[in-house]
């Protein structure tokens, strides 16, 4: 698979203070973790069957091994599987000054055994799929919106099998392993709808009826898919006056292909609402993802008023984003910016598009292309 340089830094991170990384499987924390720690911290993988029953029997090795090692960082590779090894991290931590990188596919198992996320001792980081900047030269957006940002998938000679196999592997070993449900059929129903209506406001009557499983069972798995990284709830701006705005939510999956793949359908013709869908869930999880990296808590949220004016994205309560899948705009891709600029709350209010003219309209709203904006996002946030 092809090496590429994320933007994020795993030393940079270790520089300052002991690090939860977390992230969906398959975003590459392994990978990452190997090209750039490996012979500046010590690596204790817990996928190391050996190593882990050593572990489990004997949390206190962990000393052993830290104090006994040359290096000022360690990493703890899929902490989740000893939560116990956080006592001993905690008090290396006190003690001796040690920094941890310590990564796992979410926190809520750690939560869930009543284990102290070491009391403010530690920051948490998420790590993503690919974004448009890393991935550099080899970006090409329809095989993106396709197929998703997981790194083997992008890469991948059968990312219609991968995906398939990813999203199964996702359901039996994540979810089935951590008891998070008990009833999984009913689960997996959840998850294909949730799929169909990514991007698409929180109606969890409808939600129930689609799914067959009570409003409180839906609200329950919303939950289960954010505290395992795997979807982006979107609250409302609600600052406007003028015009109210609905009070609901909205969800995104974590990657668009995964999404695709689990509605089965990777079918993409331009020009089409599919192809807007794909395009508008790409850009929030490109925008969410970037700032993540590199602001650590990007606030987003999204506006509509209950006449129907809509902005698809509020980035950090500075920006206003209207994004559009087409390569020529007209009067009418204006109409919900131009609405919330009345009210004078924000800074910048932008349409990103698929074209390639950037300028600004008569009354100061910003057109640029989507490549352009997701390279200079810092100075929008």
């Amino acid at each position: 698979m092809v090496e590429l340089s994320r933007e994020l830094s795993l030393e940079s991170l270790l520089k300052h203070k002991t690090h939860f990384l977390f992230g969906p499987r398959g975003t590459g924390k392994s990978t990452l973790i190997r090209q750039t720690l490996t012979d500046k911290a010590l690596i204790i993988n817990l996928l190391d069957s050996k190593l882990k029953r050593k572990l489990q029997a004997e949390p206190e090795h962990l000393r052993e091994l830290v104090l006994g090692s040359r290096h000022n960082w360690t990493v703890i590779d899929e902490i989740q599987f000893i939560p116990s090894l956080l006592n001993e991290v905690h008090l290396l931590i006190a003690e001796h000054q040690h920094v941890f990188l310590l990564t796992g596919s979410s926190a809520r198992r750690l939560r869930q055994d009543g284990i102290n996320l070491l009391g403010g001792r530690a920051r948490k980081q998420t790590l993503h799929p690919l974004t448009m900047n890393e991935l550099g030269e080899h970006f090409k957006l329809e095989h993106y919106l396709k197929y998703g940002g997981l790194p083997e998938v992008y890469f991948s000679d059968s990312p219609h099998r991968d995906l398939a196999d990813y999203c199964e592997l996702y359901l039996s070993d994540e979810i089935e392993r951590e008891g998070v449900t008990r009833d999984l059929p009913a689960f997996v129903r959840f998850l294909e709808i949730m799929a169909l209506n990514s991007g698409a406001e929180l109606h969890y009557t409808n939600l129930s009826n689609d799914a067959q499983v009570k409003a409180s069972t839906v609200k329950n798995y919303i939950r289960i898919l954010e505290d395992t990284l795997l979807g982006i709830r979107l609250e409302p701006f609600l600052k406007t006056k003028k015009r109210k705005a609905v009070e609901r939510s909205k969800f995104y999956l974590f990657d668009v292909g995964v999404r695709n793949a689990l509605v089965n359908d990777f079918s993409l013709v331009e020009k089409t609402p599919r192809f807007g869908i794909c395009f508008e869930h790409f850009m929030v999880q490109q925008i969410n993802a970037t700032l993540s990296y590199l602001t650590h808590s990007p606030r987003l949220n999204y506006w509509r008023s209950r006449s129907g004016f809509e902005a698809d994205l509020i980035v950090n309560r500075k920006t206003a984003l209207e994004i559009k899948s087409k390569k020529n705009l007209t009067k009418r891709d204006f109409k919900g910016l131009r609405a919330l600029k009345e009210e004078a709350l924000l800074e910048h209010y932008i349409v990103v598009y698929c074209g390639a003219e950037q300028y600004k309209t008569e009354d100061g709203i910003q057109v640029i292309p989507y490549q352009v904006f997701l390279k200079e996002i810092l100075q929008y946030s």
